[in-house]
């Protein structure tokens, strides 16, 4: 929840200019005597005439109603001027990171904090226009301590970053005298992750997650440091007692719990703006990136240990940097997908340091049209990669040209797929996983 709270009088009146921190250049006061509506200033205009009026034919009660008619609107501005300081705004963004082509909800709550009751409020927020039309709220009086809870939804079909914000009330008293506004300095951001779509529980060769004996699936094994014993901790099994250590040492010491050792995966995403062409959600590039997430998202459910690198190096520290546990990771990779753009190389070769370090394990590609070149510096990753698995998304080649290419490519060792506008890309996994599977290699 994001809430709100500038300096008192920190709203800009209708029609003024905005000085430092949202406040009129003319001072608070002035700025929201500028806020009286047609019908305040006639009540001052009446009030006028009427006092010059009992002037001029020596009538006191009339003087007395002039000076109401005066005395009203000025009031209306001095409540609604403090009432507009003392009115809290919060937002709270349900869930803050989507998928794209899914709703979020938008909460948003404003509580009167004074001792008197507030007039009709008009709440307005600030909406990209990718996510939807401006949404507007009319709230009735709210009572001294009160609040009030409005919601709205929001929806892009096109991965980024959106702010949302900041969010703008319209204070009016009941007697439609004055219209202040305020302007909230908060914002909050919504992340719109790339399309993820559902894949199959196969592994690239054959198996079905979580059945068979994949050579580097999820195992415990004794590593190097379940040898090293450490102190005896109170509720440590005392079977576990490493006794030439103990005498050793001269205390109690304990074998370390046998650690698991995690499948690895690696996620190429080419993104090479030459290698693509068009724009939009459907375009070349956003059916790789699309890809990719739905990979990440995929192999991280199942226990993979993934990383994600492009043709220009590592996006992010994979889940086995220090400090980093596996989903946060992935969140990391994720939100690193929603706004990753176009690179300005135009070969794949920076591809093979970008993706050493995958240890033997599977290596999923998603790139565009393929060069000559670039089927080279793929061909040279296969010798480091487990399996190897290159989704294409061109769509730029004549389809004749784009099958010699990607022919070429299976003749270096790697599954290759085209990933056409339309494709399913679970049905593409599984044709890889079948591929694979009858070939008899790259079991994960």
């Amino acid at each position: 929840m994001t809430g709100s709270a500038p300096a008192p009088g920190g709203g800009a009146a209708p029609g003024g200019a905005a000085g430092p921190g949202g406040e009129d250049d003319r001072g608070p006061l002035r700025a929201a005597f500028s806020g009286l509506t047609t019908r305040g200033r006639s009540f001052m205009a009446a009030g006028g005439a009427a006092g010059a009026c009992s002037y001029v034919l020596g009538q006191p009660d009339l003087l007395r109603v002039g000076a109401l008619l005066a005395v009203l609107p000025v009031l209306c501005v001095l409540v609604l001027h403090r009432t507009r300081s003392r009115v809290a705004a919060a937002r709270r963004l349900a869930p803050a990171r989507v998928p794209a082509g899914t709703e979020a909800w938008v909460h948003l709550r404003v509580e009167n904090v004074t001792r008197v009751p507030s007039g009709l409020l008009q709440l307005q927020d600030r909406v990209p226009y990718m996510l939807g039309p401006r949404p507007r709220f009319v709230l009735d009086r709210i009572e001294p301590g009160g609040r009030r809870e409005v919601a709205y939804r929001v929806r892009s079909e096109q991965r980024g970053r959106y702010p949302l914000g900041p969010l703008q009330l319209r204070l009016s008293d009941p007697f439609g005298m004055v219209e202040l506004n305020r302007s909230f300095h908060a914002h909050d951001m919504l992340t719109v992750l790339p399309r993820i779509e559902a894949l199959p529980p196969v592994r690239p060769g054959g198996d079905s997650m979580g059945r068979g004996g994949g050579s580097q699936h999820t195992i415990a094994v004794a590593g190097d440091e379940d040898i090293i014993p450490r102190d005896y901790r109170q509720g440590d099994d005392l079977r576990r007692v490493h006794w030439r250590s103990t005498a050793h040492r001269g205390s109690l010491m304990v074998r370390r719990e046998e650690q698991p050792l995690r499948a690895r995966c690696t996620v190429l995403l080419d993104t090479r703006r030459g290698a693509y062409v068009g724009g939009g959600p459907e375009s070349a590039f956003e059916r790789a990136v699309s890809g990719a997430a739905s990979v990440l998202s995929h192999l991280a459910a199942a226990g993979y240990e993934v990383r994600l690198v492009t043709d220009t190096g590592p996006v992010l520290p994979g889940p086995e940097a220090k400090g980093v546990d596996a989903a946060e990771a992935v969140g990391l990779m994720m939100d690193a997908l929603a706004v990753v753009d176009h690179s300005p190389g135009t070969l794949l070769a920076d591809a093979g340091t970008a993706a050493r370090g995958s240890n033997g394990g599977p290596l999923i590609a998603f790139t565009g049209a393929l060069g000559p070149e670039d089927a080279a510096a793929l061909a040279a990753l296969r010798g480091r990669t487990g399996a190897a698995v290159a989704f294409v998304a061109s769509g730029q080649v004549p389809r004749a040209l784009e099958e010699e290419r990607l022919t070429a490519l299976r003749g270096t060792g790697w599954t290759a797929l085209a990933l056409q506008p339309g494709e399913s890309l679970a049905r593409l996994w599984q044709q890889a996983a079948t591929e694979l599977s009858a070939a008899g290699r790259g079991r994960y």
